[in-house]
């Protein structure tokens, strides 16, 4: 195997995992986005209660 194939197999090897990254990233991006939301929008609920 010359340095160019190992080489090549490297940067697959490397594009393979961010196709497999990006969308676990996302949607775990996503779900915090929400849960933080979600506590902002309680403590101004409680807030606007007193």
């Amino acid at each position: 195997m010359n340095t160019a194939d190992l080489i090549f197999q490297l940067l697959m090897l490397l594009v393979l995992g961010t196709f497999i990254s990006l969308p676990i990233l996302f949607f775990r991006f996503l779900k915090k986005r929400s849960n933080r939301l979600a506590r902002i929008e309680e403590k101004i609920d409680k807030l606007s209660k007193d």
